[in-house]
């Protein structure tokens, strides 16, 4: 009998270091936003923004105006906006969101509009520029893409956005600035 009492006593012993074992790799709560995704603060906020296209083969040239207004998304993983602006097309409303691809190390937009287009990108920022870059097709042909943001401030940045076809270079095909609307 004592036997079986000490062999009852050491399995309920193993079973309690396992249960505790495994409960202590537990996590203690919901994840948390890294340093990465904190950076994204700088995108918070309503946002005015002014530029000119400039001729090319993926549309004409001319001026346009953008009101933007970025949040949190809930968890603090996310930014996510909403845009309305005017440009040679007329009124364009957009929808985009960034975070921030732990696995891949590295930025994330997506954006889709009422144009019809829809852009993924992935991007880094090194000092006070952040660098976008995508690949898709128009017109069943490649074509590749950079946007470019430099901070100035904290209320103000200038950007521009290059395209190429296939293998040629890059152009300008966007400059602007937006500035913060207090």
């Amino acid at each position: 009998m004592n036997i079986r009492i000490a062999a009852v006593a050491i399995s309920s012993l193993l079973i309690l270091t396992c249960v505790e074992a495994v409960l202590g790799q537990a996590p203690s709560g919901p994840p948390k936003p890294g340093p990465e995704h904190q950076k994204l603060a700088y995108f918070a906020g309503k946002w005015s923004s002014e530029g000119d296209m400039k001729p090319s083969p993926f549309g004409p040239a001319g001026k346009f105006t953008f009101m933007q207004t970025c949040e949190w998304f809930e968890g603090g993983f996310a930014i996510v906006c909403h845009s309305e602006g005017k440009m040679q097309a007329g009124t364009v409303k957009g929808l985009s969101v960034l975070g921030y691809d732990l696995g891949e190390k590295s930025y994330t937009y997506f954006e889709t509009n009422t144009l019809g287009e829809s852009v993924f990108s992935r991007g880094m920022v090194e000092g006070d520029t952040w660098t976008w870059t995508n690949e898709s097709k128009m017109g069943g042909k490649p074509v590749r893409g950079r946007f470019t943001l430099k901070q100035l401030s904290a209320d103000s940045a200038t950007y521009k956005f290059e395209m190429g076809s296939g293998d040629e270079p890059l152009k300008v095909i966007m400059e602007g600035k937006q500035t913060r609307v207090k």
